[in-house]
This record gives C-alpha cells, sequence and structure tokens, in this order.
C-alpha cells in the first residue's frame, strides 16, 4: 500500500493503516464506543463556547475521502474555549463521515448505536505556534463532534453546506464558501461526552481531546442521499461513489469517557 493512498477500501481501508502509520494501533486512538453504564459523570466539566466569525470561511473541498470546508485560522477569529479545554482553540476545518445507508456511517457509536453521519469540527491550540506543532502535543486539539441522524423536521441549517456539494462533485474540487457560521449547526443542548483520543485519519496522530455532543441534528433523507451523490473519483474517470468514510470503533484500553451530564 503507497503511502499516499490509505482510504476505506478493503485493501487500504483502517485494517491496513497500521502498516504505514504505525500510530494507528496506539493506545488513545478513536473513535470508540461509549457505554453509559461506563462514563463518568464529572460536574468540574463546565459548559463549552464557541465564538465562529462567519467571515472566516473559505472553501468547501472534495478531497476524495470526505468533503470538508476550510475556515481562516492565521489568527483567533473563530475559537472555541470552557469545557474541558483550558485557552482557546482555532477552528480550521469541518468535515463529515458517512455511511452508505441510513443506519450507520457515524465513527463515534453511543449505546450499540450507530447515526447516518458524523460532523467533526476540528480547532488547534495556537500555543503551539501551528497547526502542524499542535499536532505533536498532547493538548494540541480539540474536535466537536456532532451526530446527524434521519428524522421528519431536518435541520435547515446544514442545507447550505449540501448546497455547496453541488460545485464539488468530484475529487479535487474545490469551491469558495464564503460567510458561513458553523454555530449554527449545534444542537440545543450542550451536553457532551469527553475523552483523550486520536484523529480517525492516518496518520492517527494521538493529540485530540473529543467533544461529543450528546444530541444528534436531524437531516432528511434527501440531504444524505445528497452526500452520497459525492464521487470519490476524479472528473474524467469511472464514477465511484464517497461513501462509508467511517472508521471503526477502536479499542478503549483504560481510558475513561467523561460527561458533562448525570
Amino acid at each position: 500500500m503507497a503511502q499516499s493512498v490509505w482510504g476505506y477500501d478493503s485493501d487500504n481501508g483502517p485494517d491496513h493503516w497500521h502498516e504505514n502509520y504505525p500510530m494507528a494501533k496506539g493506545d488513545k486512538q478513536s473513535p470508540i464506543e461509549i457505554n453509559s453504564k461506563d462514563v463518568q459523570h464529572d460536574s468540574s466539566l463546565g459548559p463549552w463556547h464557541a465564538s465562529y466569525d462567519p467571515g472566516a470561511a473559505k472553501t468547501i473541498l472534495n478531497n476524495g475521502r470526505t468533503c470538508r470546508v476550510v475556515f481562516d485560522d492565521t489568527f483567533d477569529r473563530s475559537v472555541l474555549r470552557g469545557g474541558p479545554l483550558t485557552g482557546a482553540y482555532r477552528l480550521r476545518q469541518l468535515h463529515l463521515h458517512w455511511g452508505s445507508s441510513d443506519d450507520h456511517g457515524s465513527e463515534h457509536v453511543i449505546d450499540g448505536v450507530k447515526y447516518a453521519a458524523e460532523l467533526h469540527m476540528v480547532h488547534w491550540n495556537p500555543k503551539h505556534g501551528n497547526f502542524a506543532g499542535a499536532l505533536k502535543q498532547p493538548d494540541g486539539v480539540a474536535v466537536v463532534g456532532i451526530f446527524l441522524k434521519v428524522g421528519k423536521t431536518p435541520k435547515p441549517e446544514i442545507k447550505r453546506i449540501l448546497q455547496g456539494i453541488d460545485n464539488i462533485k468530484t475529487k479535487g474540487k474545490e469551491a469558495p464558501f464564503q460567510h458561513f457560521d458553523p454555530s449554527i449547526l449545534f444542537p440545543k443542548s450542550r451536553d457532551y461526552w469527553t475523552y483523550h483520543g486520536s484523529f480517525t485519519t492516518p496518520p492517527c496522530e494521538e493529540c485530540i481531546t473529543w467533544i461529543l455532543l450528546r444530541e444528534p441534528i436531524e437531516v432528511s433523507p434527501d440531504q444524505m442521499a445528497k452526500l452520497r451523490s459525492l464521487s470519490k473519483n476524479g472528473e474524467n474517470e469511472p464514477v465511484n461513489p464517497l461513501v462509508d468514510n467511517w472508521r471503526p470503533p477502536q479499542p478503549v484500553k483504560g481510558r475513561v469517557v467523561r460527561s458533562s451530564f448525570k
């Protein structure tokens, strides 16, 4: 398997990642399955706060593995703070993981429940100088994870991302994506689970404080179909739908998941 071509197929998928990225077999890998009975409520976990500048949104792109929205992170214009974090973390990008049908697609699993998709908002700690530096530190990155479930009252806010998808159908396509405030994607409840883990894509660096929101947001079946209309092939190649771009749960290995709620 060539270094650059990891993916989600049987020949280059999660079972093979460790061959080129040994960290994928580390002790603090993500995602995990969260079992309520093992979660510890921590009353010292305060609320988290996001203050995002809609002007920081730049582009939306299809890299053949996910759909990603990129933000300007050259200064503290869109930041996450509070909760389990010390200091302000800058928003760098958001992306999604989804399945080939509505009954799976999320990376984290909650009490055996898989959601149709999972949205990750990736933030980094500027005290480490730059993003590359943050990847080498245990407190380098904070990711807010939001579950998407298919329902009858879809969240209108997700529409904007799905409209952007029309412009990036195939791998390598990028389009302007301006004036977007990602905090509109948050559910009503701020309740969360938190634990220390890793990126869910190679090289799987173990630098992430996860903030997983308990309440999912709803999307319509049409909206999920739109996400599945993306392709992992380039423009003039045979059509290869981009689906099932999720990593299965990894061993918890003694880590404790804490919750902000009882």
